[in-house]
């Protein structure tokens, strides 16, 4: 379907000021990644000694290679570059609900889906001669994950996602939802701006996306998980992904449906919880699927902490501005999608809320 095919369905898939562009990049996200099962065997890193200060932990930084070491995935993630960043401190989990709430409560903040959608925004994002909608339908809300009870073609990622009035991070699958008890989850349907937002409140910022692989790593360069060669080594389920048959049937082997606290997992070598899997996190990067190539061939001190490229271009959706986000989540599916690795990326428009998408903060040095 082309992207003006969409406009008769404004209902069910668009999201605040870049609706056509998220559910395309998730299109590309989705069908893009897939993973053939294969014999591997455990290997595990040496646990570093671990330093903390105000819930962060110290980052060493060195030299890895970024991108699939072993060409599991797709293409924008072939391992292409070596780089290096400098050491910093990253939070030990994601920014949670509560954490989140009294950022709000000192600041008055409204995140982006919570905010009256502008046609005037909105138009300048989407394919030129795009008519508007009705204004009954440009009211806030966000994606979310809401799939149906049977078995669906898994080239229609519209039978699982739909733009919901209301959804915001308070009310993360509907205005009926609530995170009532849940303060210690990952804040989710945060948009880029919003997160960037409370990172400046809270003295931080965004890690790149070569800090967050390098971190996510966890010291073994070149292993495609970040507990080394196995997904479930001795049977044991190391972070929150999909099992089951996608997207109808989430098993919870892991032990969840869904979304997990934090800290749910074992932490990894540097004292990092949910790193992979859970929610899918932020990252200053703009979005370009020849990054590692723009390394490889540039300056060699573009590889040194880089900062990606200058700006976002996905040739599936050339009209929107995107970001890089790292980690995986909780619908990342062996059938499906497998970016519960260092390696796994996914462009995502820089308005985009969603219920898998969270993120968490760095710092060069804790005062």
């Amino acid at each position: 379907m082309t992207k003006l095919g969409y406009l008769k369905y404004w209902d069910m898939k668009y999201r605040k000021y870049m609706v056509i562009n998220c559910l395309l990049l998730i299109a590309f996200f989705f069908v893009s990644c897939k993973q053939e099962n294969q014999q591997l065997s455990v290997v595990s890193a040496e646990k570093v000694e671990t330093k903390k200060a105000d819930g962060m932990v110290w980052i060493p930084g060195g030299s890895f290679h970024i991108g699939d070491p072993q060409n599991l995935n797709t293409d924008s993630e072939k391992k292409e570059a070596v780089v290096e960043v400098d050491g910093f401190w990253m939070d030990e989990h994601e920014v949670t609900n509560a954490e989140f709430k009294k950022f709000v409560e000192a600041t008055g903040y409204k995140t982006i889906a919570e905010r009256p959608i502008l046609w005037e925004e909105l138009k300048s994002q989407l394919p030129p001669g795009t008519p508007k909608p009705h204004d009954s339908i440009l009211k806030p809300g966000s994606l979310v994950f809401t799939p149906p009870p049977y078995q669906v073609s898994l080239n229609d990622y519209s039978q699982w996602w739909s733009f919901v009035r209301g959804a915001n991070w308070m009310h993360p699958t509907g205005p009926d939802s609530n995170i009532e008890g849940k303060d210690n989850y990952p804040v989710v349907q945060i948009a880029f701006e919003d997160a960037m937002a409370y990172a400046k409140w809270a003295g931080k910022r965004l890690p790149t996306e070569a800090e967050y692989e390098f971190a996510a790593q966890n010291g073994m360069d070149g292993k495609p998980f970040a507990w080394g060669d196995e997904l479930t080594p001795s049977g044991d389920y190391l972070a929150n992904y999909f099992q089951g048959n996608f997207p109808y049937d989430d098993q919870g082997q892991d032990g969840f449906v869904g979304l997990a606290p934090i800290k749910s997992y074992p932490p990894n070598n540097y004292g990092l919880y949910d790193i992979i899997g859970n929610v899918w996190e932020w990252t200053t990067d703009f979005y370009r699927p020849d990054t590692y190539m723009i390394y490889l061939k540039g300056a060699s001190s573009l590889c040194k902490n880089p900062t990606g490229p200058d700006s976002s271009y996905d040739p599936l959706d050339p009209y929107g501005t995107k970001k890089v986000v790292k980690g995986g989540s909780f619908l990342c599916s062996v059938q499906y999608c497998s970016n519960y690795r260092p390696d796994g990326r996914m462009a995502t428009s820089t308005d985009s809320g969603q219920n898998h998408l969270g993120f968490r903060c760095v710092k060069d040095k804790v005062d």
